[in-house]
């Protein structure tokens, strides 16, 4: 690693520090006021956010004249192709599954609805909000997939190995993820922890940010399918 690299690795911990500190007690206080545009809120600061770390990340690649495929951004071959192609398309179908489920229950669902915990606050409750939550679902796909195993990984292999390097950047993973609470990083850990799983099996990040953004969206999709009615009926309250 050169000294732009290690700066680069300090502005990563910055940008999840600033995120934990300052943007989601922000939107909590925001939130107090207008939920909806609180969330809108919070989702632009967040794509501002990965996108800004990944464009300098990209910058810092090029400029070191780096090889693409040391960082995972190649498409597998082989079995290693198949096999991506057949655990990502089975964890997704699981998914879509359970949200046709969902799509079949009419009315509230308040048992749903405890599922989704404090984190619903900052879930889809419209479609307009639904749309918005898929381009972030595609900017978290991309992104925390270049920066957790991607850069960071690749970063700190010469010192601890791809194993313990991919460890390190597992926890930071689920720590960046704190906002949702002990149980919400845990689960974060994780999925994370799978998408750690296929990158080392498929040699390539390609699967794991097509994974990663398609579990977001379908989650989305989900938490909008329970969370629906209930901004629906907050509407009519304040039309009455």
């Amino acid at each position: 690693m050169k000294s732009s690299d290690w700066c680069y690795t300090a502005l990563i911990a910055s940008g999840l520090l600033v995120d934990h500190f300052v943007s989601w007690p922000a939107f909590l206080r925001r939130s107090q006021r207008d939920q909806p545009s609180a969330r809108l809120w919070l989702w632009r600061v967040w794509m501002t956010l990965l996108w800004t770390l990944v464009a300098v990340g990209i910058a810092l690649w090029l400029s070191n004249e780096r090889a693409w495929v040391a960082l995972g951004m190649t498409i597998p071959q082989g079995w290693r192709l198949w096999g991506s192609v057949f655990l990502v398309g089975g964890f997704a179908l699981q998914q879509v599954r359970t949200a046709a489920r969902i799509a079949r229950i009419s009315g509230p669902k308040p048992k749903l609805r405890a599922q989704l915990g404090k984190l619903s606050i900052a879930l889809p409750h419209s479609s307009d909000e639904l749309r918005w939550f898929v381009a972030v679902s595609l900017t978290a796909g991309f992104c925390e997939e270049f920066l957790f195993r991607g850069y960071l990984i690749w970063a700190f292999e010469p010192f601890l190995g791809w194993w313990g390097a991919a460890a390190l950047s597992l926890s930071v993973f689920a720590a960046a993820h704190a906002y949702q609470g002990k149980e919400g990083a845990i689960k974060s850990g994780l999925v994370g922890g799978f998408f750690t799983l296929l990158v080392a099996f498929s040699g390539s990040l390609v699967p794991a940010i097509v994974l990663h953004a398609l579990v977001d969206i379908i989650s989305g999709v989900i938490a909008w399918l329970v969370l629906r009615d209930e901004s629906a009926q907050a509407g009519l309250a304040r039309g009455a």
